[in-house]
């Protein structure tokens, strides 16, 4: 059986990936939080240009997601047959649940990070995950 992929929903669900994670990550959001519970320090060090290979990398990384989650969607939906919508999402939630979500929590209780940074990472995957999985799902191959 061949995988159909639709390369279009996999970059735009890359562009959904970066959206929630400039609005989740902005200081006015989540940012303030998240940077006191990482220890980050939000001085001027943060500027676009010193963001940049960042940004790269964590694109790359994004669409290696967006990629595997667009071949298990269209597993999920060869098997289930419901909606793409509906099988995108579900199958968005359950990669979250047992593959994402799972290990955050793994390695977070063994780095000893506060709960409520897990939680905030936990929420920016979920939030990411469902994104990709609604435009994969809306732009099925």
């Amino acid at each position: 059986m061949n995988v159909d992929v639709n390369y279009l929903a996999v970059l735009l669900a890359v562009v959904a990936s970066m959206i929630v994670g400039s609005i989740w990550y902005a200081q006015s959001v989540f940012g303030r939080t998240w940077a006191k519970l990482a220890k980050i320090k939000m001085d001027g060090e943060m500027t676009f240009g010193n963001m940049a290979p960042l940004l790269a990398q964590v694109f790359v990384a994004s669409l290696v997601s967006a990629y595997v989650l667009a071949h298990f969607v269209f597993l999920s939906h060869r098997f289930f047959g419901n909606s793409w919508m509906f099988d995108a999402v579900s199958t968005a939630f359950w990669a979250w649940l047992g593959l994402v979500a799972a290990r955050i929590f793994t390695h977070d209780v063994f780095e000893k990070r506060p709960k409520a940074l897990t939680l905030l990472t936990f929420g920016n995957e979920l939030v990411t995950l469902l994104a990709m999985g609604a435009v994969i799902g809306w732009l099925h191959p």
